[in-house]
């Protein structure tokens, strides 16, 4: 199950970076921003985006000790969203000794 779950959240990675480089090149954000914050659908995408953020921070906040890394996530989280969310769990998944499984991923914190 964890080498399925290495491999799944790397094709995320992967797809999510590729999404977000390609989207770049072909259109800027910045210039497109008056435009696209006045869609209703845009700003409630952004509302429940951002919530989503918030709620996987709390579980790194939860399982981080360190304050440095707390933050460090935390700035990641919100300015690279789902890119964060795969490498974080990738990270945590690397981390698993061969002994640990689901239960670890999810509750065990780092001292």
């Amino acid at each position: 199950m964890i080498t399925s779950l290495k491999i799944i959240f790397t094709i995320l990675l992967a797809w999510m970076i590729y999404v977000v480089i390609s989207t770049s090149l072909a259109s800027n954000l910045f210039t497109e921003w008056d435009f696209l914050g006045s869609i209703p659908w845009m700003r409630a995408t952004l509302w429940d985006f951002y919530t989503n953020a918030f709620i996987i921070y709390l579980w790194i906040f939860y399982k981080e000790s360190s304050v440095f890394l707390k933050i460090v996530w935390l700035l990641l989280m919100f300015f690279l969203g789902s890119i964060a969310s795969c490498a974080y769990i990738l990270v945590e998944l690397f981390r698993l000794k061969p002994s640990e499984g689901l239960s670890d991923l999810f509750v065990k914190k780092h001292a």
